[in-house]
């Protein structure tokens, strides 16, 4: 790849990082609370522990400007700073600090409300890094030889299948996860399921690559079949009709299944009617999780799901290769009890950003 693209690309990541520093959650924090602050106040807020200097707080105001997080209203010292309230989903929630809230309230059933708000989910900075994700992935299909780009999807299945595999509690390694694919040997002191699931997850890639066109307008049994694929072996397909828990967290999914159809229809319907393919891909692989139509498998077929469509639209899929896996069910279970999407989105992000860093360059 040419030189300076990959440093523009750089830049263009590194305005929109999805990591926030410590000073930044903080400020997040005392904006949330107190709704509306002067800079001044919220200087001393920050400095007065820390030794913070002026200038290192204004910077860090004008990144969550710039990330669309904070608005800034007044100007010298009548400067005010607020969050940025566009969609309740986006609101900021401390992931960190989440989990100590002794007497947190969080929603213990499906509202079905959150469709409400399932739209504007990006900012424009960060359409533009889908955009740029999108040029890259055509480019590497366009200049890298036949045979290095074979390799180099070959490479990302190994690693979607390991990770995706590995945070259901898939306990091969990445290794034993090439050997298998690659050579169909099975890795010692593993029982059985764990290889038909990592095995699945390459079946339900090579599908996605092999009917891409499908997915650009979901049907029901798209997303039953993608399902059929992934759990082949390991539970019984289809719609459930029991109840299922999910560990870590008092959110009980619906359990009638007529119930789960008519969402699971209604879900499809509002993605087929998303307009911009990425947000399509976020909605799916937060909202088939949510909903949990499945007795097993619906995490895997949210990542999947969600990556169909991604490359329907020919934008480069996620591995999820570099995630930390309780940071990931962190942020799910954050979204299970309060429909907050500000954790997931973010972590989403990022998976975008090491696609765009580690594969098919050229």
């Amino acid at each position: 790849m040419h030189s300076l693209f990959v440093s523009f690309m750089i830049r263009l990541i590194n305005m929109n990082d999805t990591n926030l520093n410590v000073r930044q959650k903080q400020i997040l924090s005392i904006l949330k609370q107190q709704s509306s602050v002067a800079r001044q106040g919220l200087a001393q807020q920050i400095s007065a522990k820390k030794g913070i200097s002026r200038i290192t707080i204004i910077r860090d105001l004008n990144d969550l400007i710039n990330d669309k997080l904070v608005k800034v209203e007044g100007k010298g010292k009548n400067t005010r700073y607020s969050l940025l309230e566009t969609n309740p989903l986006l609101n900021y929630l401390d992931l960190d600090g989440y989990f100590f809230e002794e007497d947190r309230i969080i929603k213990k059933k499906f509202d079905i409300s959150v469709f409400n708000h399932l739209n504007n989910l990006y900012s424009p900075g960060e359409i533009r890094l889908w955009e740029k994700s999108k040029k890259v992935f055509k480019e590497a299909q366009e200049k890298l030889d036949p045979s290095i780009y074979k390799r180099e999807l070959e490479r990302f299945v190994i690693e979607l299948s390991w990770k995706s595999s590995q945070i259901e509690g898939n306990t091969y390694s990445l290794i034993e996860t090439e050997t298998l694919i690659k050579q169909n040997i099975k890795a010692r002191g593993h029982s059985n399921e764990e290889a038909v699931m990592i095995l699945n997850h390459r079946d339900a890639f090579n599908s996605i690559i092999k009917n891409k066109e499908d997915f650009k307008k979901i049907d029901f049994s798209d997303v039953v079949q993608l399902h059929n694929i992934l759990t082949k072996g390991l539970i019984t397909s289809g719609v459930r009709s029991q109840k299922v828990r999910i560990s870590g967290t008092q959110y009980e999914p619906l359990s009638d299944k007529h119930e789960l159809e008519k969402i699971l229809r209604q879900l499809i319907g509002h993605v087929n009617k998303t307009e911009y393919p990425p947000e399509k891909a976020l909605i799916l692989a937060i909202m088939i999780a949510y909903l949990q139509p499945f007795a097993d498998g619906n995490k895997r077929t949210s990542r999947m799901l969600s990556n169909a469509v991604l490359v329907a639209f020919d934008f480069p899929p996620l591995s999820y290769r570099n995630i930390n896996v309780n940071e990931y069910r962190s942020v799910m279970i954050i979204f299970y009890e309060t429909n907050n999407l500000f954790n997931f989105k973010r972590l989403y992000l990022k998976q975008l950003q090491y696609v765009i860093e580690n594969y098919f360059q050229f």
